[in-house]
């Protein structure tokens, strides 16, 4: 039986490219404020994971079954109407921040946003925070 393969991997795609080729202006304005902060809260450059998703930071998970793989720590993607956060802690430990970020929906594993401006950015970024440091205590570098 052959091993499963992980479809969202890092790539040597140009992150700045990829969100210049955003079509909406407001979504790309605020994809590139989002590869700020999360920038400014993990230390990391950011990086393409597959061919849609920017992610900072990685770990390696192994899971009892014995799949294993890397994966971003925390990221995101401009979407058809909404910005997709990915947190890899999940959000269900961050509910308190959440609670007070703003406008938002959750999908699976997805923060959804329409527009940074529906949302208060500091509680954003103490969101990306926690996250990070979530997944740091978890997955030690």
């Amino acid at each position: 039986m052959a091993k499963a393969e992980n479809k969202t991997v890092p790539t040597s795609g140009s992150v700045t490219d990829f969100l210049n080729a955003v079509e909406d202006e407001t979504m790309r304005k605020d994809s590139f404020a989002l590869m700020q902060a999360m920038a400014d809260v993990s230390g990391e450059k950011a990086v393409m994971w597959g061919e849609n998703i920017v992610g900072f930071g990685q770990y390696h998970y192994k899971y009892e079954s014995g799949r294993e793989g890397d994966f971003f720590r925390i990221g995101f993607a401009p979407r058809k109407g909404s910005l997709a956060l990915y947190l890899s802690s999940g959000h269900k430990d961050l509910s308190d921040i959440l609670a007070r970020m703003g406008k938002h929906k959750l999908s699976g594993s997805c923060i959804h946003v329409k527009q940074l401006k529906d949302v208060d950015e500091t509680v954003m970024k103490e969101l990306f925070q926690a996250a990070w440091d979530l997944m740091k205590s978890r997955y030690p570098f």
